[in-house]
Order: C-alpha cells, then sequence, then structure tokens
C-alpha cells in the first residue's frame, strides 16, 4: 500500500512539473545604447536577444511623429539571436523602433525602443 501511495505521489509531481524555459525574445542589448543615429544620414541598429528568432516572422516598424508606422528591412546579424535593422535617413526628432518579433520556440513578444535624432551641430 506504501509503495502504490508514493509511486502515485511521485507520478503526480513529474505530470505536475515543467521545466523553466524561455518563452519569449526579449532584448538584451542594442547599438542605440553607444551609437546615436545621425540627422539626415541612413544607418544600421542591431538588436540583440536572449534567444534565437524567426526573422521570417518578425517585423519592425520605425513610429514617427504622429504616430506613423513605416516598415522597415530587417536582416540577420552575425551572432545568434542579433537582428539588423536597416534605418532611413531621419530628419532631428523623437522616434521609436516597434517590433513583433518571434522567438524560435513561437513565442511572439512584442517591444517598443524609443530614441532620439538630434539635428547635426555646426564644428567650431
Amino acid at each position: 500500500m506504501k509503495i502504490h501511495y508514493l509511486l502515485s505521489l511521485s507520478l503526480l509531481l513529474l505530470a505536475c512539473y515543467q521545466p523553466v524555459a524561455r518563452a519569449h525574445a526579449v532584448v538584451t542589448d542594442y547599438s542605440l545604447k553607444m551609437a546615436p543615429i545621425h540627422a539626415h544620414q541612413a544607418d544600421k541598429v542591431s538588436l540583440n536577444f536572449n534567444s534565437k528568432i524567426e526573422l521570417g516572422l518578425s517585423q519592425v516598424f520605425l513610429v514617427s511623429k504622429g504616430d506613423q508606422l513605416s516598415p522597415l528591412e530587417i536582416a540577420k546579424g552575425d551572432r545568434q539571436g542579433q537582428m539588423i535593422i536597416a534605418i532611413p535617413a531621419l530628419t532631428p526628432g523623437d522616434y521609436a523602433l516597434k517590433m513583433k518579433v518571434f522567438a524560435a520556440d513561437g513565442h511572439l513578444t512584442e517591444d517598443v525602443i524609443h530614441f532620439t535624432v538630434a539635428p547635426l551641430t555646426a564644428a567650431p
């Protein structure tokens, strides 16, 4: 009887156990922290994620004044979980990158990164 009870309890605990898994692709680092976008110059932004990502299912939009959304081109970076985003030449102002990124395990992550494009300053 005691063995039957322990076996049943073990099976119940095993059935309830779910290993911790990364369920979402989370941005861990991005190039805008160190390299701001310069006015009137096309550029690229790199995003690093904590897991593999599915570029074919992911989307990134530039959000500009008036909440205007423009789709941006994305490409695979040199490292696993890295995305490169092509940024068009922008006028000075406040912008954001709005992204919908699918992790390789199929979970969707939505995120927004805000940034400012400063006007060019004349050299003294």
